[in-house]
């Protein structure tokens, strides 16, 4: 019974291991990442980075109809992608517990939209399950592997970014090792052709019905009755925000958030004089509330949007003044690129020749913003490609002769294989920019399918995208260093007015690769400087302007890629070894 601080994320992966996982897949996403990168410390459990979300999700589908537990773990818009087998195994339902750990992020701190996955859930008739500490993120994680094979169902375990990335104390318990479930070929459950399903679905709905109904005896489904004059219906991590500014009034705590325990909510309802549903993003909770009769306030004063706080509730709630931290006044810090990114590079050249670039998932989506400002478009993982596809196809090959598709090296894995072999199929022209950085850059430097390395840091065969690109019948594919500026500017120049498809793979690892060692600085040569500041267009954060006008580069910061120095046409700034 030993006690630890742990991460929301940490106490999952440590709640996988106690309830007997075998088999785990996920494809790294914020906040959902680290939850891969502590599982992968237990040895009981074999651990995996999927090229894509839908893939993890039927890797787990099939090591649960094998007959061991099994998870896959993604941030809330990898829902969308797995959604397909997601909505299926839902009718199918398990024989080895089955958990799907959804991240979704309130507040939008690292994600292209702010869906809410309860929804999700709704629509594809699985029940879920949210947390609201460490300690619950660990127990909840094992109770929804028991509702998993009660019910027969797949499970989802919703948290957020200040569940996954907050600490707090977790008893820790032994590892429980589950026999595995006896498979047994069944092809009317697990086979969803139209018969099948049909009569699958009837089961769906009576499945949620009994939880709905079972719900009020579930320890994950609390009431803590105080001041009955002010009630709240609760989960996650709002009700620690209602128990900070309320201590004292009654409380519904609903660890299951759907289905809801109808029964359990209509008899606290009628215990308070006033009630409160106070959830994060959509009025999930509040609109099956309201449907049933019972009176309550939730979005008229709460809002729709971002992420919840104390603070907001006192506002909103108790009409308080909010004190604002004269702190907060600072200027705002825009996210950049890191000093020596090869991304920098690039668009540093494509900002040169007036390129637009279809933009998508990772780093160099920062190329956005000035003063590179050469993506135009952010959709989705993979978008990219299709974006451009879909530009020439409006438009003309006209039309994008002044464009490229940009991608890094692991969304190329995640979902961009597919578009670039539509641009083969329906005979596109355009140019496919990848940008590879061997690694999984935004979430924290993960592995992929074209590194050579797995999660479980054993070496294995790396896709070579090169050959990859060849084996669809490209022709044109060029492999440029992602720091020879004078190369890439004459390839991007040949390739965006060719009348083929060119893909353009530029390669240099990203700056914060361990091992990577940088052996040379730049140095300004200040009697030389024109004080022109051509070598800060690209915006590296290392350089700066002394009083006199004269460039500065911080040392510390410097990485020595030589960018500054490519663009000085007065050897103003020189190599300097480190």
């Amino acid at each position: 019974m030993e006690k630890k601080i742990m991460l929301g994320n940490e106490a999952i992966a440590r709640g996988a291991y106690e309830a007997g996982v075998k088999v785990s897949s996920a494809y790294p996403g914020t906040p959902s990442t680290e939850i891969s990168e502590n599982i992968v410390k237990y040895g009981e459990i074999y651990s995996e980075w999927a090229p894509n979300e839908k893939v993890a999700m039927e890797v787990a589908i099939g090591a649960s109809i094998s007959g061991v537990r099994a998870m896959a773990s993604m941030k809330h818009v990898g829902v969308n992608v797995a959604a397909d087998p997601l909505y299926t195994v839902s009718y199918i339902g398990v024989n080895g517990g089955l958990v799907l750990v959804a991240a979704d992020d309130p507040g939008l701190y690292s994600s292209q939209n702010e869906q809410d996955t309860r929804c999700v859930a709704r629509a594809a008739m699985v029940p879920v399950l949210e947390p609201s500490d460490s300690q619950e993120a660990k127990d909840f994680m094992k109770y929804a592997f028991e509702l998993s094979e009660k019910y027969d169902t797949p499970v989802i375990l919703r948290t957020t970014t200040r569940l996954a990335h907050s600490q707090g104390v977790v008893t820790l318990e032994d590892r429980v090792e589950i026999e595995d479930k006896t498979y047994e070929r069944n092809p009317a459950k697990n086979v969803m052709m139209p018969g099948n399903a049909i009569k699958r679905h009837v089961y769906v709905e009576q499945r949620l019905n009994d939880m709905a109904n079972d719900g009020a005896d579930m320890p994950i489904n609390r009431v803590e009755m105080g001041d009955t004059s002010i009630g709240f219906i609760t989960s996650g991590i709002p009700y620690q925000y209602v128990k900070e500014v309320c201590p004292n009034a009654s409380v519904l705590k609903l660890g299951m958030v759907h289905p809801l325990p109808r029964k359990m909510i209509e008899e606290f309802a009628s215990k308070v004089d006033k009630l409160y549903i106070f959830e994060e993003l959509e009025p999930v909770i509040e609109e099956q509330v309201k449907s049933w009769g019972i009176k309550a306030i939730g979005k008229e004063i709460f809002t729709v949007q971002g992420e919840y706080s104390a603070n907001m509730l006192r506002k909103n709630l108790l009409g308080e003044a909010l004190d604002v931290n004269e702190a907060a006044n600072v200027p705002a810090r825009p996210p950049i690129l890191c000093p020596g990114c090869p991304h920098r590079s690039v668009y540093s050249v494509m900002n040169k020749l007036k390129i637009h670039a279809a933009g998508d998932i990772g780093c160099y989506t920062l190329g956005a913003v000035a003063p590179l400002s050469v993506v135009d478009t952010t959709v989705c993982m993979g978008a990219s490609i299709s974006t451009l596809h879909g530009m020439e196809k409006a438009k003309g090959k006209d039309y994008i002769k002044n464009w490229v598709a940009v991608i890094g090296d692991s969304t190329f894995m995640h979902t961009g294989v597919n578009s670039l072999m539509n641009m083969v199929y329906n005979k596109s022209t355009g140019t496919v920019v990848i940008l590879d950085n061997s690694t999984t850059g935004m979430t924290g430097h993960q592995d992929h399918a074209a590194t050579g390395k797995t999660l479980m840091g054993e070496p294995t065969n790396a896709i070579d995208i090169v050959a990859l690109c060849k084996a669809m019948g490209i022709n044109h594919i060029n492999v440029v260093d992602a720091f020879d500026t004078e190369k890439l500017t004459q390839v991007l120049k040949e390739e965006t007015q060719r009348e083929e498809l060119s893909v353009i793979i530029t390669k240099a690892p990203c700056v914060l690769l361990k091992g990577n060692v940088f052996p040379n600085k730049c140095k300004p040569v200040s009697e030389k400087c024109k004080k022109c500041g051509l070598c800060l267009k690209p915006g590296c954060p290392a350089l700066t302007k002394a009083e006199d006008g004269t460039i500065m580069i911080d040392e510390t910061m410097c990485n020595g890629c030589g960018l500054c120095k490519q663009l000085c046409k007065f050897d103003a700034i020189e190599t300097v070894q480190a």
